[in-house]
């Protein structure tokens, strides 16, 4: 039974709403409150990156029909290899730099907003709990593709300054609302992994006791860089988030310019068009996200789920690209299923995944080590969330057939890394039914 205890800290909002402090408001309405809050963050962050596949048809380089002479440097024959507006800013280098700024800025949300819902949320349906949050990424990329694609009328600049000014509002109530632990209302964390890592560790062998020394069970101390990256199943999922993230941000910055420069029963959509569709992509990651969580709930075997999505998805990719454009019916439905079976292991890993390994019993309690795992699985997914659409930038000029083979490499390899990791799950679930049955025909 959760009780409250004396109040440690509060954001500012709790001091201006005071209703909102316990006992007026119970554990789950403040667990509701930090998935929203969470939420929120991380879908303004989401909506902020999808204005360059937004305007990339804009700037060029253009379709022979296109009225528009595009923006340089961006309308040149290397056009698609780059990506000032208010101040007529044409150099290359101008553009690089402040790309490199939004990421390095970006970077800190995702471990922080994993690390608050682990501390909110126990094992318990972590999957689907994580797998509706997580939709947060999808949502995000609606709301951006829609706002960008709604302003870019105005010019392309709005399309980049209306997200912006979203993040800075969502920023502000993040600032006012947000509570990192329970513990900083005056909830007590019983049933929580922490709590019970704690009543199971003199279970523990000594090898894995020795594996991060003596820290106490409420340590807050983070764990090293290096031992993080010992821990069990952490390396295999870093390396398959890479390329699963390679193929999920290259549609990302790059789907819309594919619609628009591919005919869709022989006719090629307008910029605003084209971007609008392209979110049906998205829908389909909401779906894919949840059904991901859901399933690998319900089997407890999370890397099994992310091998069958991964393998579903190569032949959805090939049939998208060979009938997607035979009409607009054909061209939903597709990309929709894509997009659920390419979002659902990339939202699974990010989420549930880095949770419970940032939670197993080697931690021993370090309450801080899940955002160190966290970063160590979202940072190497972010190097090919980088390399994917640089990828596709050079290999579109050799034609969109090739764009698609780099994509169904890249998931191929995502799912061989979890090939190990599968195997043992399923090896374990078939002791535990051995185990099972050995105890049935005992009795």
């Amino acid at each position: 039974m959760v009780q409250p205890q004396e109040p440690v800290k509060l954001s500012p909002g709790f001091s201006l709403f005071p209703s909102l402090k316990p006992p007026n408001k119970t554990l789950f309405f403040h667990q509701s409150t930090a998935l929203f809050v969470t939420f929120l963050a991380y879908a303004s962050f989401h909506a902020s990156r999808k204005p360059p596949s937004i305007v990339k048809s804009v700037l060029g380089p253009t379709l022979q029909s296109d009225s528009d002479s595009g923006w340089a440097p961006f309308n040149g024959p290397h056009g698609t290899h780059r990506l000032g507006y208010w101040f007529s800013v044409h150099l290359l280098i101008y553009f690089v730099v402040v790309q490199i700024l939004c990421g390095l800025f970006q970077s800190i949300g995702w471990p922080c907003v994993v690390a608050v819902v682990g501390n909110w949320f126990g094992k318990e349906k972590r999957g689907l709990i994580m797998g509706v949050w997580n939709s947060h990424t999808s949502i995000g990329n609606i709301i951006g593709s829609v706002v960008a694609s709604g302003v870019l009328e105005f010019g392309w600049g709005w399309s980049f300054v209306v997200p912006g000014i979203l993040i800075i509002f969502v920023g502000i109530f993040v600032f006012l609302f947000l509570v990192v632990r329970p513990e900083d209302l005056g909830f007590e964390t019983t049933g929580k992994e922490v709590e019970m890592n704690v009543e199971n560790e003199e279970k523990l062998e000594n090898e894995e006791v020795g594996l991060l020394g003596t820290e106490s069970s409420d340590s807050l101390q983070a764990i090293g860089f290096l031992e993080a990256w010992r821990l069990p199943g952490v390396a295999p999922f870093a390396f398959c988030l890479f390329f699963s993230k390679l193929v999920a941000y290259t549609f990302l910055y790059w789907l819309p310019f594919y619609i628009r420069h591919t005919a869709v029963a022989g006719v090629h959509l307008s910029h605003k068009t084209a971007g609008i569709l392209s979110t049906i992509f998205d829908v389909g990651g909401v779906f894919g996200g949840i059904l991901a969580g859901f399933i690998s709930d319900m089997i407890e075997a999370r890397a099994v789920t992310s091998v069958a999505f991964l393998i579903l998805s190569i032949p959805a990719l090939v049939l998208y690209r060979a009938y997607g454009s035979l009409s607009m019916i054909t061209n939903i439905a597709l990309m929709f299923i894509s997009g659920l079976l390419v979002n659902g292991p990339y939202a699974l890993i990010t989420t549930a995944v880095a949770a419970d390994l940032g939670t197993q019993d080697l931690i021993q309690g370090n309450s801080r080590a899940l955002a160190t795992v966290t970063a160590i699985i979202d940072g190497t997914g972010s190097v090919g969330a980088a390399l994917g659409p640089l990828l596709a930038g050079y290999i579109s000029t050799r034609g969109w057939n090739s764009v698609f083979l780099m994509l169904i490499v890249a998931i191929f390899l995502a799912g061989l890394f979890l090939i190990r990791v599968a195997r043992a799950e399923i090896k374990g679930k078939l002791g535990e039914g051995n185990r099972l049955w050995n105890s049935i025909t005992t009795q």
